[in-house]
């Protein structure tokens, strides 16, 4: 179940409502004022990086999915799923932090928190929850030993985080963050939520780069130039772009 933002919702956040004073005064905002009241949240150089930032995930995501269709994704069998749900997710989490970044205004911060929570828990973690499974899957039809590079140790753990990434997220804003007290216990809680996942969001990064650069599928299938930008140049491009618009 999605949150829908009200006026308990920015009470979480600590914040005043735009619309209660235009509300008292039964006036109707003259046109073009939440726009510019909008335009104070952002800073020279955020649309610079995030206009970087997504055309970095953008290049990860487009040349994976080049080099696993362009090779017999059949012949790959159910790990043919994994490179794809895994950078698609990756994706969906790039532009779910994004639009959660700069927002400080009440409205804006409702707004991106819906967009936020449609991104990652709507799509991109079943994404990569579905990219796990397929590859888990692969191994054990093929026998092969699970968490044997330092790619799928790494990739599991970052899986668990992010569940719990999640769970925490939801219950610090879900009925107004009910699960963990309420008030200002929930405001907390969301604040170690956001600290958590710009740690987990450069390992999932890695996890990544270690897929793509290092794995024998990336070698076999995949010229350097190609993982190189993929998998290397990309994501420290993403990630200083969504590291730029931190507040």
């Amino acid at each position: 179940m999605l949150l829908i933002a009200t006026q308990r919702d920015s009470e979480v956040f600590d914040l005043p409502l735009i619309s209660q004073s235009a509300e008292h005064n039964q006036e109707t905002p003259p046109m073009g004022y939440e726009r510019r009241y909008e335009m104070v949240e952002g800073r020279q150089g955020d649309t610079l990086a995030e206009t970087t930032a997504l055309f970095a995930v953008g290049t990860l995501a487009i040349l994976t999915w080049v080099i696993v269709l362009s090779n017999d994704p059949r012949a790959l069998g159910w790990f043919a799923l994994h490179p794809l749900l895994q950078t698609l997710a990756i994706s969906l989490f790039t532009y779910g932090i994004l639009t959660l970044q700069p927002t400080s205004q009440p409205k804006t911060k409702a707004a991106g928190l819906y967009r936020h929570q449609v991104a990652i828990l709507l799509f991109g973690l079943p994404s990569i929850l579905l990219g796990t499974l397929a590859v888990s899957y692969n191994k054990w039809l093929g026998g092969a030993r699970h968490f044997s590079t330092w790619h799928g140790t790494l990739g599991i753990v970052c899986i668990i985080w992010l569940v719990a990434q999640v769970g925490f997220g939801a219950g610090s804003v879900w009925y107004d963050g009910a699960v963990f007290g309420g008030g200002i216990r929930a405001k907390a809680v969301w604040k170690y939520h956001r600290l958590s996942g710009y740690i987990l969001f450069p390992l999932l990064l890695l996890t990544a780069h270690l897929g793509g650069a290092w794995s024998n599928w990336g070698a076999k299938y995949g010229s350097g130039s190609a993982r190189f930008l993929a998998y290397t140049l990309a994501p420290i491009l993403v990630l200083s772009g969504v590291y730029m618009r931190i507040r």
